[in-house]
């Protein structure tokens, strides 16, 4: 009796088996499904194969191992090709079959069934931009796998240019990774809708201590989940090239568009010193369904008619001067020096008298792609001139005030030379590092002078202020030599930090979702982690957290993190330092050499996002960018001047409790960011006497006037007048001029 019911169950296995290959309809399935059983059920009918099959041994794959599926020998010319790593283009894909060429000339009869009678091909060979596994739009949800090594390598993690932890544990590694290595192991993402697949991107696990890729894969689509069609070339499974080391992205496009629901990535072979790891990118474009909850949900549409595509070098150069063209009388270029290789750092100026520094107006500035292949910073500064621009001409009374009260500086490309390299490849395909130096291999964003040991060692033997200011740290002798390795960036960025009297200023980065401030380098040496706060600390809370908090993303505690740091739990704002530790930054430098306060924007996980991601990136950083500047105006402001009215440079104005001062600028105006609140003030200048006076900060926006008259010294006044009349005061030791005065009063009696 139960050899009988095991027969029946069988043949209705098989004929079910039949039934859904002959026709794969969209099932009903729900977010619960059991993967684990399913996974399960296909082993067992691999390991009667392989009773029935005799094993074939794994090869040797150039300069590494390759492990194939025993039960059918790899195609010849498949995973053995050699990849360039500067193209990262797979070309292992066969053309289709003539049947193929035949049935995808018609197209789909019936959306919810997938077959290659019924069209599964299209008939163009297109590419569908990525789905989202890097910039976070599919969720942990919709990532399954067929078994994992530990949670920290989940299906979760499985995403294109996902980094690990300093310290690998069980939350945060590099990618997904299979609990065993055999050929039956999928990734499986469910795009919650019918969707048109075009290619996959794979990179290997992002690991300091292993090496673990897939060399080659299938691709199978499904409709319910559970039966499942494998890409075809003929009568063959297509199988892919993948990657040949873990960073390099490879892109592997079908020989035409396929539509469904699910899709599952099944390694085939894998490097021999390793295990099965991936991290993955789907490309695919959601067919119309206006009724679907998910799209509609997640769905960001902006209103603002702007320039939403990645510029190269020149195209930069080209909206800059449209820009300028029709806005010309608040907008003027310039550039602020060269680059390595001789392409110029060209800045834009929107003020409304571009050109010249108005008394009692601050400087402000942004900053982007110090960092080459960190893209997005570029593109929403260049978005931003264009909405300025657009917006001043429309009669928008917060961008006109915006423009009529502060000089804003954009640079949106300080290493063109780093970009063009990220440019040629495109954004999926640089990977997380490829044009990030100089073209001299400097990280420029940690290439300024180390002015914090300088800083720091002077108050340990207590020399501020008798021997050292406690600000305008000066420049050390050996970082101004040809000899040092300074790149032509960081040095025309520090002559362009001097000229200028920035007070605010802001260096949009990628990569992660939150705001840094100083100081960037901890205090303690040999410590990599430690909470470093500077003399201004409450300010530059104050100032990262009105980025974040008007950020889209940045503080929503349910979003997902990039990589490794839940930054949305300190509200999205973080110490550099407690982050980690970096000598030489620009915030630092920024902060002890000049008066400005600079803060670093990681505005997006996705360092280089695809061009379809412009516009919902645009909408999550618009506010912030326009909060952020308008912080410029928070504190007190003012001019310092003598006794007959003119303004009196390089004076320095100490805030009582605040070791750290600020210095006016040539026409004796100056600015001092500070929270709400009450201080007492000091105006000095070197042949002046001090004054000092009560200013109160209010929680409206607008810096509090504070002016100061101080008058000249006695003693300033004497040489003065004695340099006037070319005569100079002799200095006689104390004795010699007691002994002369007795002299003279014997003389005269």
């Amino acid at each position: 009796m139960t050899r009988q019911r095991l027969c029946l169950l069988t043949t209705l296995a098989l004929l079910g088996l039949l039934v859904g290959f002959a026709n794969l309809s969209r099932g009903s399935a729900g977010e619960d499904e059991d993967y684990y059983m399913q996974e399960l059920l296909t082993r067992e009918q691999y390991n009667q194969v392989q009773m029935l099959e005799k094993p074939v041994a794994s090869k040797p794959d150039g300069h590494e191992q390759s492990r194939q599926n025993p039960a059918k020998k790899m195609p010849q010319g498949k995973a053995g090709k050699k990849t360039d790593k500067t193209t990262a283009d797979a070309k292992s894909v066969k053309a289709p079959s003539k049947k193929a060429e035949k049935n995808k000339k018609s197209p789909l009869k019936n959306p919810n069934s997938i077959s290659e009678g019924d069209g599964l091909y299209n008939s163009l060979k297109e590419e569908c931009p990525p789905m989202g596994l890097e910039t976070l739009k599919i969720d942990d949800f919709q990532l399954h796998a067929s078994s994992t090594k530990r949670y920290g390598l989940g299906a979760h993690r499985g995403r294109l240019n996902i980094q690990a932890g300093i310290y690998e544990d069980d939350l945060y590694d590099g990618a997904w990774c299979a609990g065993r290595d055999d050929p039956l192991q999928w990734f499986e993402v469910d795009a919650r809708r019918l969707t048109k697949f075009t290619g996959v991107i794979t990179q290997g696990r992002n690991s300091l201590w292993s090496s673990d890729w897939v060399t080659s894969y299938k691709v199978m689509v499904s409709n319910d989940s559970h039966t499942w069609i494998t890409l075809k070339n003929g009568s063959e499974d297509l199988i892919f090239s993948g990657n040949r080391e873990k960073e390099i992205p490879v892109r592997n496009l079908f020989p035409a568009p396929v539509v469904a629901r699910y899709i599952r990535v099944n390694p085939h072979s894998w490097f021999g010193g390793g295990s099965i790891c991936m991290r993955v990118e789907i490309l695919g474009c959601p067919m119309p369904d206006p009724n679907n909850y998910y799209h509609r949900r997640n769905e960001v549409i902006t209103t603002d008619d702007l320039d939403f595509r990645h510029h190269s070098y020149k195209e930069m150069r080209q909206l800059m001067k449209v820009v300028n063209e029709m806005c010309p009388n608040i907008t003027r270029i310039y550039n602020i020096g060269k680059s390595h290789s001789g392409l110029k750092l060209y800045a834009i100026e929107i003020s409304d008298n571009p050109g010249e520094h108005e008394v009692g107006e601050p400087e402000f500035r942004y900053t982007a792609g110090s960092h080459g292949n960190e893209v997005l910073g570029r593109e929403l500064l260049l978005l931003l001139m264009q909405f300025m621009c657009l917006e001043y001409l429309s009669g928008n009374q917060r961008i006109r005030h915006l423009v009529e009260e502060t000089r804003i500086h954009l640079l949106p490309s300080v290493n063109p030379d780093g970009y063009e390299k990220a440019f040629e490849v495109g954004s999926e395909l640089s990977g997380w590092s490829r044009g990030r130096w100089s073209n001299d291999g400097i990280d420029i964003h940690h290439n300024f002078p180390d002015l914090n040991s300088i800083l720091w060692e002077a108050e340990a033997k207590k020399w501020i202020p008798r021997k050292m200011f406690n600000h305008h740290v000066p420049i050390p002798e050996w970082y101004q030599s040809k000899n040092a390795s300074v790149a032509v960036e960081t040095r025309a960025l520090i002559a362009w930090m001097e000229k200028m009297p920035f007070v605010l200023g802001g260096n949009l980065q990628g990569g992660e979702l939150v705001v840094t401030f100083p100081y960037d380098k901890t205090r303690s040496q040999g410590v990599s982690r430690e909470q470093t706060p500077t003399p201004d600390d409450h300010v530059f809370r104050w100032l990262a957290f009105s980025y974040a908090s008007t950020h889209r993303l940045m503080t929503d505690a349910n979003r997902r993190v990039c990589h490794t740091e839940d930054f949305a739990k300190e509200d999205g704002t973080i110490n550099g330092a407690s982050w980690h530790t970096a000598a030489g930054s620009m915030n630092d430098f920024s902060y002890l050499h000049n008066n400005c306060f600079e803060l670093s924007m990681y505005v997006g996980c996705d360092k280089f996002p695809h061009e379809s991601e412009l516009p919902e990136e645009w909408e999550n950083n618009r506010e912030s960018l326009l909060v952020f500047m308008e912080q410029v105006h928070r504190g007190i402001k003012g001019v310092v001047k003598d006794l007959q009215g003119r303004g009196i440079a390089n004076a320095i104005i100490s805030v009582e409790g605040i070791s750290h001062d600020v210095r006016t600028a040539a026409d004796g105006d100056y600015w001092r960011l500070l929270n709400p609140g009450e201080y007492r003030v000091t105006a000095r200048a070197e042949g002046y006497s001090l004054t000092s006076k009560k200013c109160e900060v209010g929680y409206e926006m607008g810096a509090t006037r504070c002016d100061f008259t101080i008058g000249r010294t006695n003693l300033s006044r004497i040489k003065e007048i004695m340099e006037r009349f070319n005569k100079q005061p002799i200095r006689l030791p104390v004795r010699q001029l007691q002994a002369r005065r007795s002299r003279e009063r014997r003389l005269g009696t």
